[in-house]
């Protein structure tokens, strides 16, 4: 990440290279936007991290929310007060948004919001490949698409002026590859965040009954045509590229630069249509391009979309222009990212022109070489103290309960040896899965969850656990952050996105509230001990907690490495058997075996002792530096 000034520099012309992520905090400071709320999720996570540090200093309110609905909430208030606000999600995000953003459209806003979300082709980093253009086109609100890093800043420009324009939320939707590809950025001018709102009071626009909100769909559908008036003008949607051939290609954000590099390198004569409104699309200037054209392809990520769309209007417009897409044929995959060389293998199966490169003596060479690469199966890092509660879990249980697991670093406790989760959905999921486990199979039942997706998911599923006295425990992985996502903050650290000290709330404490009898803090690397508690709560005839709490260990190592404590690895001793229960217990990546014999990585190990608490000789020395 770039250093905080470099982005609170007010000097328009200075080229600057960034992250698509970063472009977008950039230009959340040349819209003058006051109040920016977020729950981080990858790969969106670095757009509130880049705003929170430099926040204060900008004069605008920054907040990581307790969860997507309620920071679309609290923007939108903001927003109905006439400030300007932008909310950043990754696309599962909007799916919790979703019940608030439907009838925000309705609502509508009076300053700028812009809602940004980021999908996640190819699942890097999620649980699924939704495709949320489809949000614009369910919840009626208009969407912009960049393709690189400058557009990113200067699309969340546009769709604070389009937003207010229409009085209605902007979806900017990006993906991974947006995201998290670095740009040069050329700078504007910084605007002067307002923070002074003044909430006007008009119930039949603001609270939507039935009888308001039927002539409020009405005015959407109008705002929407007004919508459809901007997308033929905007400079968004123009043809980049020129051709005198028969084929015309139509393509919009990541894609379209794998869309011109492919035609480039097939030497195709085909102009490019490409779209950066993508809803209402530009009927008018699409009908036009189909007319100019005998041949259309659409190079798009994901679902068909645009296809669609194009199919539709050419059907009114030029119903003998030939389109070709990931229907029928399948030209182009509709799942994972697209790349130069999936778009120009699908062109040479369209044009019957062969790539100037041999791409199966790439792939011939790439495999000889990834036999010498060593494996890296995604793990869990050294010292992490949620190896340590699994451990203690599969210990307590004998491995033979039901482990519903959830949304985080955590979730890799399904990798050997640990073993530990058997059906993973969505964000809070675990709890309220495990309760109907529980009840239909009768077999122990233990729901896995992490500090911050506790508090962002999971406290309605428990106080469903106590209201029916569901029979099933949660354990409570605390490590006192967000870790998946970058150490973010949450109510548990009780640190804020103003990089201030607000109010810590404890799990423990929310969880007695919701009612439940049996409530237990354990150190995981206490391992008997907490084991122990683990089997008391396994006999407890209602919902149990329990929280296993010791920090993240990148953020011990991290703070030990700043106050210059030595970290010190732990040995093994001359009384190890290489019995190998360290390694078939564990799967800590700190441990590892050569030619037999079981080693310690040094540069690896932070010294937890965790390995030494299961090594049944006492073979292994730890020296703590706490």
């Amino acid at each position: 990440m770039p250093d905080s000034r470099l982005i609170l520099q007010d000097a328009p012309g200075k080229r600057v290279l960034l992250l698509g992520n970063e472009a977008i905090a950039r230009g959340i400071l040349e819209a003058g936007i006051g109040v920016m709320t977020t729950y981080p999720g990858t790969p969106a996570s670095e757009i509130g991290d880049t705003v929170s540090e430099i926040a204060a200093e900008a004069g605008l309110y920054m907040e990581y929310s307790t969860n997507e609905i309620v920071a679309v909430e609290v923007a939108a208030g903001a927003a109905n007060s006439g400030v300007r606000a932008l909310t950043a999600m990754k696309h599962v995000g909007l799916n919790v948004a979703a019940d608030a953003v439907m009838t925000l459209a309705y609502v509508g806003v009076k300053g700028g919001y812009v809602i940004v979300t980021a999908d996640d082709p190819e699942c890097y980093s999620s649980q699924n490949e939704q495709d949320n253009r489809y949000y614009a086109l369910l919840s009626g609100l208009p969407c912009l698409e960049p393709s690189n890093a400058q557009e990113a800043k200067e699309m969340t420009i546009s769709a604070v002026e389009i937003s207010e324009k229409l009085e209605l939320p902007v979806l900017l939707r990006t993906t991974t590859r947006i995201s998290h590809t670095r740009g040069p950025v050329t700078y504007g001018r910084l605007v002067k965040p307002n923070l002074k709102g003044e909430f006007v009071k008009d119930v039949k626009r603001m609270v939507m009954v039935p009888a308001n909100a039927r002539p409020m769909h009405v005015k959407l559908l109008e705002k929407m045509e007004k919508a459809k008036e901007i997308t033929e003008k905007t400079p968004y949607n123009a043809i980049m590229r020129k051709g005198n051939g028969e084929y015309g290609i139509v393509s919009s954000s990541s894609a379209y630069n794998y869309a011109v590099e492919a035609a480039n390198l097939l030497e195709l004569d085909a102009s490019v249509l490409k779209l950066g409104m993508t809803h209402p699309l530009p009927e008018k200037m699409i009908a036009e391009f189909l007319k100019n054209h005998k041949k259309v392809i659409v190079v798009e990520e994901l679902e068909p979309y645009l296809e669609t769309h194009v199919k539709a209007i050419a059907k009114d417009y030029a119903p003998n222009v030939e389109i070709y897409g990931k229907t029928k044929e399948k030209y182009f995959p509709r799942k994972g990212e697209l790349s130069t060389r999936l778009v120009a293998m699908g062109l040479a199966k369209i044009t019957g022109k062969n790539p100037p490169i041999d791409f199966e003596k790439i792939d011939a060479a790439y495999a000889e070489i990834a036999k010498t690469l060593p494996s890296r199966p995604p793990i869990l890092c050294p010292g992490c103290p949620h190896t340590a509660s699994f451990y203690v879990i599969g210990r307590a249980t004998g491995k033979k309960a039901i482990y519903t697991t959830d949304i985080g670093c955590y979730a890799l406790g399904i990798m050997p040896p640990l073993n530990i989760g058997d059906i993973l959905i969505c964000m809070g999921a675990s709890i309220a899965t495990a309760q109907g486990i529980s009840k239909t199979t009768g077999k122990d039942t233990i729901a896995v969850i992490g500090d911050s997706t506790f508090f962002h998911a999971a406290i309605p599923g428990l106080i469903n656990a106590v209201y029916n006295n569901h029979k099933v425990v949660l354990a409570v992985l605390d490590n006192l952050t967000t870790a998946m996502t970058g150490h973010q903050p949450h109510p548990g650290t009780g640190k804020t996105g103003m990089q201030a000290m607000g109010n810590r709330v404890l799990v423990e404490k929310v969880a007695e509230g919701c009612g439940v009898k049996y409530v237990k803090v354990v150190n995981p690397f206490k391992t008997k001990e907490a084991e122990t508690v683990l089997k008391e709560a396994l006999q407890h005839p209602g919902p149990a907690v329990i929280v296993f709490r010791a920090p993240c260990a990148l953020m011990t190592v991290r703070d030990k490495r700043r106050k210059g404590i030595e970290i010190k690895a732990c040995k093994i001793t001359d009384q190890c058997t290489d019995c190998m229960a360290c390694i078939k217990l564990l799967g800590c990546p700190a441990l590892t075996v050569d030619e037999g014999k079981v080693r310690i990585n040094e540069a690896l190990c932070v010294g937890c002792g965790l390995c030494a608490s299961v090594c049944p000789y006492n073979a292994i020395a730890c020296s703590k530096t706490d």
